[in-house]
């Protein structure tokens, strides 16, 4: 229960022009522009698109611009604004076997069909400072500098494929680069970029057949089998109907999506420290960019609308099997908007935690509990329940502390009894 504050309005008016005088920082330091942040920090602006629930980049960097870098804040602002968007209808499902690679490896499988393609990776860096980058930044050079192969062609991206030698994730012989192959993409005389490894001269584009890694155990029997329930029902949408328990997979993909990196990432720890019942393997993780389609009622055919960048993460867990169910290899799934691999592979240990029950597994852990995940992933809805703590409890508080007063006053009084009768208990 509140009580007005009287008064209170220009105090209030007064924040929002100290909140614009604090983002905006020291005059003399050139102004941040959303532009910078999309291009600049586009890991950044990922992990808002996933929290905010809509995709797109400007968006999510003005809302970083406006939030001065606060992650959930600026999720919050996103998804005050989806509430606004029209809804036309649903695109078709997005084919990630079909995913323009930029990124894509696997720590199951040595030699990958297709290879593994590095891609930009912090995972080999050596978390050390570069101060060079506290330099004054270098002038764009013009396309007279860049020489003529690299006239009219857009920003390329810098691949890598890679042979794992020895060791496993960041263990040996992988830190140092040993066992690598690097290649760089370089302009060709088409719109796209070839791979031309260091040291030859043909280029060699990467391998447009790339299949899944729980495709290929699928392909031996050793993989879950998948398919859709019966009928093929429309997916639920949590942001239109009430969650009930137990939630179906659908329901819980969808809240891990839009759920917090961080607490999807502690729970995905967990997993990994024995409170979640399996060992994960990182089946494939892949990178890169999908056609979105629609089918318009009026046209009764899909068009594209164009291109959006996923992150896909399957891990393969292995399963004992039981009475009705062989022994097998399992999977956890994870799909998140932009490059944002940690997001994908918490996504996918949560997920193949949750599925315990389907596979007679005893829910002894909040990681298996849909309840417990589902309902406190969603970082705007648990800042906006601690942050609302700030605002005016007045009546509520005078009750307590009326209540505290007179508990106190009659422990006194009674306190006070009990020492007048002790002379007479003495006699």
């Amino acid at each position: 229960m509140y009580v007005a504050v009287k008064g209170g309005e220009a105090a209030i008016l007064a924040t929002h022009d100290l909140v614009a005088e604090a983002r905006r920082g020291d005059e003399a330091v050139p102004e941040l522009t959303v532009a910078q942040i999309r291009e600049q920090q586009g890991l950044a602006c990922a992990r808002v698109m996933n929290e905010g629930s809509l995709y797109d980049l400007d968006l999510a960097a003005l809302a970083l611009k406006q939030a001065q870098g606060d992650a959930i804040e600026a999720a919050f602002l996103m998804r005050a604004y989806r509430t606004t968007l029209p809804r036309f209808g649903s695109s078709e499902p997005v084919d990630t076997a079909r995913m323009a690679i930029r990124r894509r490896i696997s720590a199951t499988y040595k030699d990958l069909p297709g290879g593994q393609v590095l891609g930009p990776t912090y995972d080999y860096t050596h978390r050390l400072f570069d101060f060079g980058l506290m330099d004054e930044p270098r002038p764009t050079p013009s396309p007279t500098q860049l020489g003529p192969a690299r006239v009219g062609h857009p920003p390329l991206p810098k691949s890598a494929t890679a042979d794992f030698g020895g060791g496993e994730g960041r263990g040996e012989g992988s830190q140092n680069g040993e066992g690598l192959a690097p290649t760089a993409i370089l302009p060709s005389s088409g719109p796209s970029g070839h791979l031309l490894p260091r040291g030859e001269k043909e280029t060699a584009p990467l391998d447009t057949h790339m299949p899944r890694v729980p495709d290929i155990l699928g392909a031996e029997g050793l993989m879950e089998a998948e398919a859709p329930p019966e009928g093929d029902p429309r997916p639920f949408d949590l942001t239109r109907e009430p969650v009930s328990f137990p939630a179906d997979r659908d329901v819980r993909l969808q809240a891990m999506a839009r759920g917090d990196e961080g607490f999807l990432l502690g729970l995905g720890y967990s997993v990994q420290r024995g409170y979640g019942g399996n060992h994960p393997f990182v089946g494939e993780i892949r990178v890169g960019e999908v056609s979105v389609e629609f089918v318009p009622e009026e046209l009764g055919f899909a068009i594209d609308l164009g291109e959006i960048t996923l992150t896909e993460c399957q891990m393969v867990n292995q399963f004992q099997g039981s009475k009705d169910v062989a022994p097998q290899f399992t999977r956890g799934y994870g799909l998140s908007f932009g490059h944002s691999e940690r997001k994908a592979m918490s996504m996918s240990l949560v997920d193949r935690a949750l599925k315990c029950r389907e596979f007679g597994e005893a829910a002894n852990y909040p990681a298996q509990q849909d309840e417990f995940v589902l309902y406190h992933s969603d970082n705007v809805e648990a800042a906006g329940f601690v942050e609302h703590l700030k605002l005016p409890h007045y009546v509520d508080f005078q009750g307590e502390l009326e209540l505290i007063r007179r508990i106190t006053r009659e422990r006194e009084q009674r306190l006070a009894r009990e020492q007048d009768t002790l002379p007479e208990a003495a006699e």
